[in-house]
């Protein structure tokens, strides 16, 4: 199903971003990743990313396409603070209606760093997990926000971009499945034992859906639509 040529892939190493990563190795002749280091608060996705990668080695109809791997400092996120993904901050509603673990303008600055490595890679498709079905309420996750990244970075780099979402009006069952339909039973036993997406970063419980602390809202979301999934 090769359609275009490159594309770069943001990948954190979580279910969304490996799913993902699925859809554009179905997609595109070579996938190239980029994580961002931005000093969070655990390092259990960053620790996830390499061994997903070495593990879509063995789906042989992907090996071929899987190209380099970059991760890229921001530390900027990390002086800013004040978020539970970044600080010992318990994971709450805030005063202006987001999660405490909102990251002011993450996505942005996940799509700027990428655009700037695409464009000096000669890539011009950006493939991202975001979504605005099932999220928390982060603005920097909405379609529109998206659209809008595309089109700043276009003209600030006098280059076209485009910004694939494959999850965006996906809820998390739906999701659970496009694993499946990509890479099979294969791909959401993967996603099940080494994605991370806990905003605790648990490894250590085990679920049916993956490792996690099961408790907080990133695990609950997980949680409830591998249940749906299950269930169809």
């Amino acid at each position: 199903m090769v359609q275009r040529e490159t594309a770069l892939v943001l990948f954190s190493g979580g279910q969304d971003s490996t799913t993902c990563l699925a859809w554009a190795l179905d997609r595109f002749a070579r996938v190239e990743t980029v994580g961002f280091d931005y000093g969070q608060r655990h390092r259990a996705e960053m620790d996830a990313r390499p061994r997903v990668l070495a593990a879509m080695q063995s789906f042989s109809q992907w090996r071929a396409r899987l190209g380099d791997d970059h991760v890229l400092p921001i530390d900027t996120l990390k002086a800013v603070g004040g978020s539970a993904l970044t600080e010992n901050v318990k994971i709450e509603m805030g005063a202006n209606g987001l999660p405490t673990s909102f990251v002011p303008a993450r996505n942005i600055f996940f799509l700027t760093a990428a655009a700037a490595l695409a464009y000096r890679r000669g890539i011009r498709d950006l493939v991202g997990g975001m979504c605005e079905t099932d999220y928390s309420g982060y603005p920097d996750c909405r379609d529109e926000t998206i659209k809008s990244a595309a089109k700043t970075l276009s003209l600030a780099m006098d280059t076209h971009f485009d910004i694939h979402t494959p999850l965006m009006k996906l809820d998390k069952a739906r999701t659970w499945a496009l694993a499946e339909q990509l890479g099979g039973k294969a791909l959401v036993d993967l996603t099940i034992k080494e994605t991370v997406t806990c905003y605790n970063g648990d490894r250590t419980h085990r679920h049916d859906w993956g490792y996690g602390c099961g408790e907080c809202p990133a695990c609950d979301l997980r949680a409830k639509g591998y249940a749906k999934y299950a269930a169809a």
